[in-house]
C-alpha cells in the first residue's frame, strides 16, 4: 500500500473515531439534560404535593377547631334551659303573654279549674325551657356551619 492510501485510510479511521466519539458525547449530554429535566419536574411535583398536604392539614385543623367549639357550645347550652326555668320560677325572669297564643287548644283561663291552672303554671316554664334549648341548639349549629363556610371560602395562603 502506498503512503497516500495509508494516510487516507488513517484519516478515514480517525474521522470515523471522532464522529463516533462526538455522537457518544452528544448522546451523553442529551441523557444528562433529560435527567436534569426529570429531576426538576419531580422536585416541582414533590413541592406541589407538600404544599397541598400543608393546605389540607391547615384546613383540617381549622375544621377541628370549629367542631370542638361547637361541641363546647352544645355542652354549655344544656345548662341554659334549666337556668331559664329556675329564673321563671324564682321570678327573676318574666314571660310576655305571647306564649299564651301557643295554647289555643286549651280552655280559657276563666273556664279552667284551679288544678288545671296550677298544672299550666308548672308546665309553662318547662315549655319555655324546652323552647330555649331548641333555639340555643339551632343557633350553635348555624354558627358552626357559618364558621365552616367562612373557613372554606378563605383564600389559600401558601
Amino acid at each position: 500500500m502506498s503512503r497516500t492510501a495509508i494516510a487516507v485510510a488513517a484519516f478515514a479511521l480517525w474521522s470515523a473515531a471522532m464522529f463516533g466519539a462526538g455522537w457518544a458525547w452528544r448522546g451523553d449530554r442529551a441523557e444528562g439534560a433529560d435527567a436534569r429535566q426529570q429531576a426538576s419536574a419531580s422536585s416541582a411535583q414533590v413541592q406541589q404535593v407538600n404544599q397541598s398536604r400543608a393546605t389540607e392539614h391547615a384546613q383540617a385543623e381549622t375544621l377541628a377547631t370549629i367542631g370542638a367549639k361547637h361541641e363546647e357550645d352544645r355542652t354549655a347550652a344544656e345548662a341554659v334551659p334549666a337556668a331559664v326555668v329556675a329564673g321563671l320560677r324564682s321570678g327573676n325572669l318574666r314571660l310576655r303573654d305571647d306564649l299564651a297564643t301557643c295554647h289555643t287548644a286549651r280552655l280559657s283561663e276563666a273556664a279552667a279549674g284551679a288544678v288545671e291552672r296550677d298544672a299550666r303554671a308548672e308546665l309553662r316554664p318547662e315549655v319555655v325551657g324546652a323552647a330555649v334549648r331548641i333555639v340555643t341548639d339551632a343557633e350553635d349549629h348555624v354558627r358552626a356551619c357559618q364558621a365552616v363556610i367562612a373557613a372554606d371560602r378563605q383564600p389559600v395562603t401558601q
